[in-house]
């Protein structure tokens, strides 16, 4: 009996050899790649947390010298995280903060070259977008409207798409671009809700002009009644 099942070990043990010799290869690269994977995963989560934490810092330090009005630390602080972190949400929004720190203490120049920055540079398409409206809104304090025109042309998200419109308008306007800017304005009205105060403003402008938007968005609705 003994002997018996000393053969089916013998035998278990060559099948496993044979086995072994046959996938042993490919089965440790399997694991080797999975657990590489898995280290190279572990090791990129840590790396955007501390991106992130180190970033977060020195947003912090941006504000702080943005309210302060110390100029050099916002420099400082602003420069490092463009040059450190510049994918990071916070340096985006570290920029709109340095741009109207900027403004206020009428460096316009410096506003324009962080704006811009933030505009093509930024992860995050709605910072993206604030940006070049903002920069648009420099850029006409400047008189520079063809630029300033560039800036609100190309596309936006839809939740900054009327906004965009009206500062279009605002800027054809300036370029003695009436009808071009009724068309402009006219679409901001209609692409608000009626709930937000902001077409109120639009209309405003509109009026002024001689132009109803009711009656423009009444004629652009399609009729409800099909003639018989």
């Amino acid at each position: 009996m003994a002997n018996h099942l000393d053969l089916e070990e013998q035998e278990q043990l060559d099948q496993l050899k044979h086995f072994w010799n046959t996938w042993g290869t490919l089965i440790s690269s399997v694991v080797l790649v999975v657990a590489g994977s898995a280290a190279a995963w572990n090791g990129y989560q840590y790396w955007q947390n501390r991106q992130a934490t180190q970033a977060a810092a020195l947003f912090d330090a941006v504000d702080v010298a943005a309210r302060s009005g110390d100029k050099t630390r916002l420099e400082q602080a602003f420069g490092d995280l463009k040059s450190k972190y510049g994918s990071t949400t916070q340096a985006g929004q570290a920029g709109l903060t340095f741009a109207k720190a900027m403004q206020d203490t009428g460096n316009a120049d410096a506003a324009k070259d962080a704006l811009g920055w933030v505009a093509e540079q930024s992860s995050d398409d709605g910072l993206k977008a604030l940006a070049k409206l903002r920069l648009a809104s420099v850029l006409m304090d400047q008189k520079n409207y063809d630029e300033a025109l560039k800036q609100v042309s190309g596309s936006f998200p839809p939740e900054f798409a009327s906004v965009a419109a009206d500062r279009k308008g605002d800027v054809l306007l300036l370029q003695d671009k009436r009808q071009e800017a009724i068309a402009e304005y006219t679409k901001a009205y209609k692409g608000f809700e009626e709930s937000v105060e902001y077409r109120r403003l639009v209309e405003i402008k509109l009026n002024a002009l001689g132009v109803s938007p009711q009656a423009a968005t009444v004629a652009a609705a399609p009729s409800s009644v099909q003639t018989k």
